[in-house]
């Protein structure tokens, strides 16, 4: 929903310095009433400015935009570019701008001569929530030449908004799976503080549940907080190079121990050269231990689970690395398979709490995934074992780029 605020202080906030900046560099802010030139030298007067107002907001960090008086796009700087990369000078910023919210906000600035404030929510690519200020300012010379623009900055609000809504998921969450745990610690507590508090065998007994079950609150929070952290940054591309092979083999390597006890052999199957994709080296290997983990315990009974490295391609025709997890135990119904990455989605509660499981680890896979702009695919047939296969994008010849400077810009 769209909020707006059309009488906020203008000279006690970020917008504000920022209008008397431009009255300093260009003389009067606000549209006036008296004389102004017509369009064309209005128009003539914008282009001869146009190297000022282009260094002007290319210095901002927040996306900002100049329009006309007609609505048509001055100048842009390249946080603007990133969230509206439809934007072309001299067009509509409408065909870019396609928001309501923006459009009445432009209209109500030029009309009232006042600035304007509005918060919109975009889904497209990835949830975000922003706050738009829109100020009218005449841009002036030493004589009566003038020319009415259009000053649009922007406020990335999502990480607020994803705080906000992580708050409330936490909560409710926590509080419901933690529910379980927490009453039987309590009722062993009691018992232990009653009858049974001279009875050494059923003291070492409840005190074994007792610590199975404070285990399992302990890593049900470590997965709510690990999925809170991910979404909180699952606007934010990682842009670090990682190879893939290392984290394959050190995953494995740390499940061996695992893998013993169930009496199940993992094999790894890897590319003679080097696969890198551009992502958070932490996030991927909560993400592919997570599969594996998986894997081991509920495929068991095949006594033996594949992991390959391999490199593909999408569909489209986009270079992807792919990382599968394929296990011989006794599969999934079809039923299960569209909601595994749900939270809290269990095929089997009591088996799923007796392994230790928390409901979350795939909804975690999934999130990574997301972040990294890859996907999750299950395939399984009852009887013959399931495959988990995570897609994560190989670096193009512009993320390579992007990776290059990130790199340089550590150093």
């Amino acid at each position: 929903m769209a909020t707006s605020d059309d009488n906020f202080p203008s000279r006690t906030n970020f917008l504000g310095r920022l209008r008397d900046a431009w009255a300093a560099l260009f003389g009067n802010t606000g549209f006036g009433s008296g004389s102004g030139l017509s369009l064309p030298s209005g128009r003539a007067l914008l282009l001869a400015q146009r190297p000022l107002i282009d260094t002007l907001i290319g210095g901002l960090p927040e996306p900002a935009i100049v329009l006309d008086r007609e609505g048509r796009v001055i100048a842009f700087n390249e946080p603007a570019a990133a969230i509206a990369p439809a934007l072309r000078r001299g067009e509509p910023a409408l065909i870019a701008l396609r928001m309501p919210e923006l459009v009445d906000a432009i209209r109500r600035a030029t009309k009232r001569r006042e600035p304007q404030r509005v918060e919109f929510f975009e889904r497209v690519p990835l949830d975000r929530w922003f706050a738009a200020f829109v100020t009218p300012v005449r841009l002036a010379t030493s004589g009566d030449s003038s020319a009415d623009i259009v000053l649009m900055t922007f406020n990335d609000l999502t990480p607020l908004r994803r705080v906000e809504e992580m708050r409330a998921d936490f909560i409710a969450n926590a509080s419901h799976e933690l529910r379980t745990p927490l009453a039987a610690l309590l009722g062993f507590i009691e018992t232990l503080q009653g009858s049974a508090k001279d009875d050494a065998a059923a003291r070492e007994k409840f005190l074994g549940i007792m610590q199975a079950q404070a285990s399992r609150m302990a890593r049900l929070i470590d997965d709510l907080l690990s999925l809170s952290r991910i979404e909180l940054n699952a606007h934010l591309a990682p842009n670090t190079p990682v190879n893939l092979t290392p984290i394959m083999r050190q995953v494995a390597d740390g499940l061996q121990t695992l893998a013993r006890d169930r009496g199940v052999e993992i094999k790894v199957s890897v590319p003679p050269e080097p696969l890198s994709v551009l992502g958070d080296r932490d996030e991927l290997i909560r993400a592919f231990e997570n599969l594996v983990e998986n894997s081991l315990k509920y495929g068991a009974a095949g006594k033996r689970v594949d992991l390959t490295l391999s490199r593909g391609q999408t569909r489209a025709g986009t270079p992807e690395a792919r990382l599968s997890v394929r296990d011989y135990g006794p599969g999934i119904a079809p039923e299960h398979l569209p909601r595994l990455t749900e939270r809290f989605y269990r095929v089997d509660v009591a088996e799923s709490r007796a392994q230790g499981g928390t409901g979350l680890g795939l909804a975690l896979v999934k999130h990574v995934l997301n972040r990294h702009g890859g996907r999750l695919t299950i395939e399984s047939t009852p009887g013959a074992g399931a495959t988990f296969c995570m897609h994560v994008p190989l670096p193009t010849v512009e993320t390579a780029a992007v990776a290059e400077s990130h790199e340089i810009s550590k150093a």
